[in-house]
């Protein structure tokens, strides 16, 4: 079920060195469509346990290491869907977390054959390491599984009139938002703000003060957003900022919530693929394709989560509206530039505004 997203408040647009160039790819981000694509980069091919079955269906064991929030959409829809036809010879073991401690897991020697996670970096950690294959964005569609937007999740009938970005500093709302450093859609929600931000006129030191400033608004910051999620249900906080799937989620599982996606917010892309050491490279592939497949994108689709496939994304265009401002992480410098001037550990500004709130960044 699809709520439509409450009236939002439209800000002016004036100038600022980082919003020009934001400014200036709004038109054509909103416009890109990741195209469709078949192949993604495989793992090796020594493994004993992948293989074809008899009936010609895929066979062999898949080791998923997912960021948290698409648990539900895996187990209960995906993993079945491919086992209803060409993976009938697959089974899987799964592992949902947050997405760095995720990525730091499988460069630890967790076993993984795929790997789904929210930001890129945590790809690169696993391509630096050596556990994933170089040119893993090599595919249509570049690596990207799927997509969501950041949204604000609030209180059934949004009692606090909580409408655009403004409204998260104000001194009457509690927000709730993950760990950065941990969290992948955690990093997602504040370059979600700080973008939004410098499209709305505000230089970049006035966009960094209002990340402070709402972090400082923010109640918790659990590990992961499917721990912020069950916190904000648990009760807590007046505003929960989210990939838009989550509140979709929410609201299907009878969740007392209404959500707004903001005039000025990020397109959220998820990446995959299968790692250079897979034990079963040929089955997780077979799957990696699935959930490119008309069939798999249809089904994250149903799942609340924008598809990749420009056809299937059309055939949901009244579910996933395009925000007028819709802008990605390309504008704000790319995910190495982001990485380093904001989420360093040691010297980022988010780090820097973390550590003065007392919050963990190791």
């Amino acid at each position: 079920m699809f709520t439509k997203p409450i009236e939002k408040v439209k800000m002016e647009s004036k100038t600022s060195k980082r919003g020009r160039a934001l400014r200036a790819s709004l038109t054509a981000s909103a416009a890109v469509v990741l195209g469709a694509g078949v192949t993604a980069c495989g793992g090796s091919d020594s493994s004993a346990e992948a293989g074809t079955g008899s009936s010609g269906t895929v066979a062999g064991d898949v080791a998923l290491v997912a960021y948290s929030t698409p648990q539900d959409a895996y187990e209960k829809v995906l993993e079945p869907g491919f086992q209803a036809g060409d993976g009938a010879g697959v089974e899987f073991s799964n592992s949902f977390g947050a997405s760095g401690d995720q990525s730091r897991a499988v460069e630890a020697g967790q076993p993984a054959d795929l790997v789904h996670f929210a930001i890129e970096p945590d790809m690169s950690r696993l391509v630096d390491a050596g556990l994933v294959d170089s040119g893993w964005q090599d595919n249509k569609y570049d690596g990207v599984v799927e997509e969501s937007v950041v949204a604000f999740t609030v209180r059934k009938g949004n009692p606090k009139d909580i409408r655009d970005w403004d409204d998260l500093v104000r001194d009457d709302v509690e927000v709730i938002t993950p760990n950065p450093f941990t969290s992948g859609g955690a990093r997602w929600n504040i370059m979600a703000a700080y973008g939004a931000q410098l499209n709305q006129g505000k230089s970049e030191e006035e966009a960094l003060q209002y990340v402070a400033d709402m972090l400082a608004n923010t109640g918790v910051q659990d590990p992961s957003a499917s721990d912020a999620l069950a916190t904000f249900s648990s009760g807590k906080g007046d505003v929960l900022i989210s990939y838009e799937n989550e509140a979709i989620r929410a609201q299907n599982a009878g969740e007392e919530v209404d959500y707004v996606i903001p005039d000025d917010t990020i397109r959220i892309e998820t990446v995959g693929a299968v790692t250079s050491d897979a034990q079963s490279p040929e089955a997780a592939q077979a799957f990696l394709d699935y959930l490119w497949s008309p069939e798999g994108q249809q089904q994250w689709a149903d799942e609340g989560y924008r598809p990749v496939d420009p056809r299937v994304l059309k055939e949901n265009e009244d579910e996933f509206p395009t925000p007028k401002g819709l802008f990605d992480i390309e504008s704000l410098g790319g995910w190495d530039e982001v990485t380093t001037e904001f989420f360093d550990p040691e010297n980022g500004s988010v780090a820097e505004i973390e550590r003065n709130l007392g919050v963990s960044t190791g």
